[in-house]
């Protein structure tokens, strides 16, 4: 299986950085993260993983008791951790709809060549509505033209990265060609969102061009999922829903050209390991005594479409609510949820503030493997992006959950080759051997 770091300076659980052993400042502490990256590479992690919003909570309950307010643009910090990491992937998110293509391509493209091929961009439509002003936008965009703009968008960035082909830069010092002209394909790109003329000013690198990520569980998401993206990055539960997705992702894939193992589905995973299980369980309940009830109520309005439930009794059940113009996939897991199980508002947020809506696993190394190897084996998942608790919890993870992987023959023990495409086992992508079907050149 694949296994990707999702990286959060504090850890993954929401009360993290009350934790007594957190590094204060971590949120802007370059060598507190260049600690992680190495740790993750040494372990061979496929990739660690910045997820990022535009978003400033305007709970202030939540916003001043969360460490949200302290954390570094990604791609800044991407970059620098390119210099103090080999092998390991980076991948960090950027909106497409707060943003420009020609932005986005050149970025990744300029962290794909200093990287030596190891830069992936994770695509997202942003799920809060608080960022749209940010962006001198009144309201939120609706979802259907967040990702109507996200198609396109994502054209043009392609389109964009095959600019140039693998060998146009000659550097002939005879004659003086710096560049072939007839191996540049500029886009010349008219459509409803955008106007890009191009080309791009930046190589295409060892990997040819970016590992496309993306993340939504939606309708419009998993199209566009299994049109573009390489890796999915999705929120399930439970084994049945984990293999609804999957098979209905990749379902869609060869209407586009595209086979199943040219997307890999890798849920996000919060694991809290122990050497017996009373010692997993009393870690995970020492982080949940130190949830503040303000910012558990908060981030579970927040991650169910921004509806306040600071109206409704705690200890009562969820409220019926209408479909979010947000994160839908993150709405729906979550009243699922409630649904299945019969949680209170409060049982639901307190169940949610550890992986925020994602799967959690609590146990031995032997109770948490099967449980992964299970989703793997029984066409769940491709690999999981993992979600420490805390930092400190990293080190457990690699000391006891990543030997009894490797015991069971599951995760690999050393890196196949230099780029992230050769650790996700793609081939060069064809907009990298090949100019993209309706680009004019």
């Amino acid at each position: 299986m694949k296994l990707g770091l999702f990286v959060e300076p504090y850890g993954r659980h929401v009360a993290a950085w009350r934790h007594p052993n957190a590094t204060r400042q971590a949120g802007v502490s370059y060598a507190h993260y260049r600690d992680m990256a190495r740790m993750a590479e040494a372990a061979k992690f496929d990739f660690m993983f910045i997820a990022d919003t535009n978003n400033v909570w305007e709970n202030m309950d939540f916003y001043s008791r969360s460490n949200m307010g302290a954390i570094l643009d990604p791609l800044q910090l991407l970059a620098a951790l390119a210099v103090s990491t080999e092998r390991i992937g980076l991948i960090s998110t950027t909106s497409t709809t707060y943003t420009q293509p020609y932005h986005v391509a050149r970025t990744f493209a300029s962290l794909d060549q200093l990287s030596g091929g190891r830069a992936g961009w994770n695509l997202v439509t942003s799920m809060f509505p608080g960022e749209a002003k940010n962006f001198s936008m009144p309201k939120q965009m609706a979802h259907e033209d967040r990702y109507e703009r996200a198609e396109e968008f994502v054209d043009v960035v392609l389109g964009l990265w095959s600019s140039f082909e693998r060998d146009a830069f000659v550097e002939d010092r005879a004659t003086g060609l710096f560049f072939d002209p007839d191996r540049l394909h500029v886009l010349h790109h008219q459509g409803k969102h955008f106007a890009v003329r191009g080309p791009l000013n930046v190589p295409q690198s060892a990997q040819g061009h970016p590992v496309v990520v993306q993340a939504g569980s939606s309708g419009p998401g998993r199209e566009l999922a299994a049109r573009t993206a390489e890796v999915v990055f999705t929120i399930q539960q439970t084994l049945s829903a984990a293999q609804a997705f999957y098979a209905d992702l990749k379902s869609r894939m060869p209407k586009y050209g595209r086979r199943p193992d040219q997307l890999l589905v890798m849920p996000g995973l919060f694991i809290m390991a122990g050497r017996t299980e009373s010692e997993a369980r009393e870690k995970y309940e020492e982080m949940q005594s130190l949830v503040h009830p303000k910012v558990g109520l908060s981030l579970l309005s927040n991650l169910i479409g921004g509806f306040d439930l600071s109206a409704y009794d705690v200890d009562g059940p969820l409220p019926e609510l209408p479909q979010t113009n947000g994160g839908q996939g993150h709405q729906n897991a979550l009243v699922d949820r409630a649904i299945r199980e019969g949680l209170t508002i409060r049982q639901l947020y307190l169940a949610t503030v550890g992986g925020r809506g994602h799967w959690e696993l609590v146990g031995t190394p032997e109770q948490i493997v099967d449980q992964m190897e299970e989703r793997v084996l029984k066409g769940g998942a491709d690999g999981f992006n993992v979600m420490p608790p805390f930092p400190g919890e990293l080190k457990t993870i690699i000391d006891l959950v990543l030997p009894e992987l490797r015991r069971r023959g599951l995760f690999r023990t050393e890196y196949e080759g230099t780029t992230l495409r050769d650790s996700l086992g793609f081939d060069l992508p064809c907009h990298a051997r090949q100019q993209p079907e309706g680009i004019a050149s």
